[in-house]
């Protein structure tokens, strides 16, 4: 398939465009115009929720753990704290890890049900 972005800066106003090709094993009756879009689309959200949020809170892209299971493991142990705080209704994961922090021997436990 081949995707069209449009992007406009809105500093400049600016608009830019990017072509994007794509291969899917899906048969041609399963691949609609609007399945592909919405699989397309549904990247983005896993871009915006977890690797954003890891870069900019956890400031991933910076780390120096670079050998080993080191950097996987880091990431496993991000999305750990991502999803419990966001469970435990923290939409803002630098609020909450700072709340935590106010805390540092009890509220990380009590988040994780530790007793």
């Amino acid at each position: 398939m081949r995707i069209l972005r449009y992007r406009t800066d809105l500093a400049t106003g600016t608009v830019s465009r990017q072509t994007v090709y794509a291969i899917t094993d899906l048969t041609s009756q399963e691949a609609s115009p609007e399945r592909l879009g919405r699989l397309a689309r549904s990247l983005w959200t896993i871009e915006n929720r977890l690797h954003f949020v890891r870069d900019t809170t956890f400031a991933e892209d910076a780390s120096k753990i670079r050998t080993g299971h080191g950097p996987e493991n880091m990431a496993t142990l991000r999305n750990l704290a991502i999803n419990t705080l966001r469970q435990h209704g923290h939409r803002n994961i630098a609020a909450g890890l700072r709340h935590a922090s106010y805390e540092p021997f009890t509220r990380p436990l009590d988040l994780l049900d530790i007793v």
